[in-house]
């Protein structure tokens, strides 16, 4: 792979003795921060919730399905809001290369009492033709038609938009598509009332990319620094190959329309 980021000085060597002291004074740090992390998880779960009290309908595999059917007869839901707009011809990169993490979790949160489900704006034939390229098995369902991804605040309109700054990740910001990334959690009681408990945006989602966790131990790091987009290094897994080059100056772009009138009614975007 060939790419712009910039170069790091080399660290220097040393012998074992002198390796083993700086090692753990790190670790010291590594066990503060698991000790933070564990603090802030504690916090997470201690959040209020709010009741939803809007009905929202979806489309699967299976027909319509309710909010609550999305369940699947668990009482915790987990959604990643996959960025698909209703006239992208694919989904986004970014969350395709989060998603390609999807299906190896799916049957251990089940056995927790959680299930995992993507949804986008993207109708259900552009989401299914998708899901086969890229032989992913977890459930998908669309959200096209109703305001599911407006209300939990990862689409937005063209006005939006053109006004130059959009409400993401509980503050204004330019944002250069009209679908963005996002997690929301839910839980639904004996009664059938649901509750949303969680929500997180951006960098929040950075925890649930295995493959950064990985890089993160390597000598390169995640190697994005002087990227004019983040993750303009990721590519759909099927189309890496051998002549794969990084532009360190594209910026995000947005998946391609189709070529195609069928989703005129109700746009939405993006990655």
């Amino acid at each position: 792979m060939r790419t712009a980021t910039s170069k790091k000085e080399v660290p220097k060597v040393v012998p074992q003795a002198e390796w083993l002291t700086a090692r753990k004074e790190l670790l010291r740090k590594e066990k503060e921060f698991t000790r933070l992390r564990d603090e802030l998880s504690r916090q997470r779960r201690e959040l209020p919730w709010e009741k939803v009290e809007k009905q929202y309908v979806f489309e699967g595999v299976d027909g319509k399905e309710a909010l609550a059917d999305l369940f699947g007869g668990r009482s915790q839901l987990i959604v990643y809001h996959f960025m698909f707009g209703p006239d992208w011809e694919q989904g986004c990169p970014s969350c395709s290369f989060l998603a390609d993490h999807f299906d190896g979790s799916v049957v251990h949160l089940a056995a927790r009492d959680v299930r995992l489900v993507a949804v986008s704006r993207a109708p259900l034939a552009q989401i299914e033709a998708f899901q086969k390229r890229m032989s992913w098995r977890f459930k998908w369902v669309s959200s096209y038609g109703n305001d599911f991804n407006r209300d939990y605040h990862v689409s937005f309109t063209k006005d939006e938009i053109a006004k130059g700054e959009v409400y993401y990740n509980y503050h204004l910001e330019k944002f250069p598509s009209e679908e963005a990334p996002g997690v929301t959690v839910l839980y639904k009681d004996a009664a059938g009332d649901i509750f949303h408990t969680y929500s997180t945006y951006g960098r929040g989602l950075d925890i649930l990319v295995g493959a950064y966790n990985w890089l993160d131990l390597a000598p390169k790091g995640r190697d994005e620094e002087g990227l004019a987009h983040t993750m303009a290094w990721v590519r759909h897994h099927d189309r890496y190959d051998k002549g794969y080059v990084v532009d360190a100056k594209q910026p995000y772009v947005q998946p391609a329309i189709v070529d195609s009138g069928c989703c005129s009614g109700e746009h939405g975007k993006h990655s």
